[in-house]
């Protein structure tokens, strides 16, 4: 039992934890393009950056953002905004436990991230 709860914890330790974007938000990466999302009691936002981690220009640029909880699916159109942020308003803030997935077309190449508010 012992040995159980030492190993247990040494997996939890060794856990990486979800380092903070610049913008103080969850960050992935997708397709090498470092994506940070900041969630709100009004919206979302999601930074995108180039490789280099270079602001990366959203314009002509086209996502979604699904917000998925409680078994159900919201999905969010999101809108380029200068210099390289997608945002979309939501109806009601984010709840305890959403996913949320952005999902996004950039030069030719899919791009997909997921984020645990």
């Amino acid at each position: 039992m012992r040995r159980i709860l030492v190993t247990a914890l040494a997996a939890l330790l060794a856990t990486p934890a979800a380092a903070a974007g610049p913008n103080g938000g969850q960050t992935a990466t997708a397709d090498g393009h470092p994506i940070e999302f900041v969630g709100s009691a009004t919206g979302v936002t999601f930074f995108l950056s180039d490789e280099d981690g270079t602001p990366l220009s959203t314009e002509g640029l086209s996502a979604k953002a699904y917000i998925q909880a409680g078994g159900k699916t919201e999905t969010l159109i999101l809108k380029p905004a200068a210099p390289n942020r997608l945002v979309a308003d939501l109806k009601a803030p984010l709840p305890a436990g959403a996913k949320v997935v952005l999902s996004a077309k950039l030069h030719g190449h899919n791009l997909q991230a997921r984020f645990a508010p």
